[in-house]
């Protein structure tokens, strides 16, 4: 049996939802082993001069505990 743990990364991209759920997996993965799964929770983003300056997600990521 296995145990996994979720914990909640915050993360920001000046490209892409993709790129900054890329980049919380990347840097969770510094630190953390054994990642199993990442669940976007919630997307939004900062908006300058009606254009979209920063892509912003909060995911969980499941990863197994050994």
């Amino acid at each position: 049996m296995a145990v996994l743990k979720v914990i909640e990364v915050l993360a920001n991209s000046n490209k892409s939802w993709e790129d900054a759920v890329d980049s919380a997996v990347a840097q969770a993965s510094k630190s953390v082993k054994n990642i199993r799964s990442v669940y976007v929770n919630e997307q939004s983003a900062a908006v300058d001069n009606g254009k979209i300056s920063e892509y912003r997600v909060n995911v969980k990521i499941t990863f197994e505990v050994k």
